[in-house]
């Protein structure tokens, strides 16, 4: 099954984690969402494999940065109307604290989604949303847009 067509069948089905699960690198992150206050709740349960530093432990940046713009791309997807994967043209992300050994969830921010260029902001937390351990910002090309500037 193709990964559009897994997106659809599980807009369709009301099952957001099936459309997880059809993602390679989320599903071997274990990475789901689900709907919550019409937004996208994502979550990232902790995994031995996921840490970086035994000593202290903490999560591995690339994990925690890999689960940011997989949320970033699946939220664009399952708001957005685009028939094709967006292109990621930036990413840039700003650790604030070691992540712990436990869940970690996000949510994201569309701030501007235009015919060619959508700009989403995401947040990661793990006790509490409002002491974030890292945020982004990321810049995707939509394809199947029509030319001419953003609008």
């Amino acid at each position: 099954m193709g990964f559009l067509n897994a997106l659809e069948q599980a807009r369709g089905a009301g099952d957001p984690d099936a459309f997880c699960a059809a993602v390679p690198y989320a599903r071997l992150l274990g990475m789901g969402f689900r709907e919550l206050d019409a937004d996208l709740l994502f979550s990232l349960p902790f995994r031995q494999d996921n840490i970086g530093n035994p000593l202290r432990p903490a999560l591995h940046g690339g994990v925690i940065g890999a689960f940011m713009e997989h949320a970033a791309i699946i939220h664009l997807l399952w708001y957005g109307e685009s028939r094709r994967l967006p292109k990621v043209v930036d990413f840039s992300i700003d650790y604030l604290r070691p992540g712990q050994p436990e869940t970690t969830f996000a949510r994201c921010t569309t701030c501007r989604q235009g015919k060619r260029v959508a700009n989403v902001a995401v947040a990661a937390w793990q006790d509490d949303r409002e002491r974030p351990i890292a945020t982004a910002r990321a810049h995707f090309l939509r394809s199947g847009g029509g030319e001419g500037p953003d609008s």
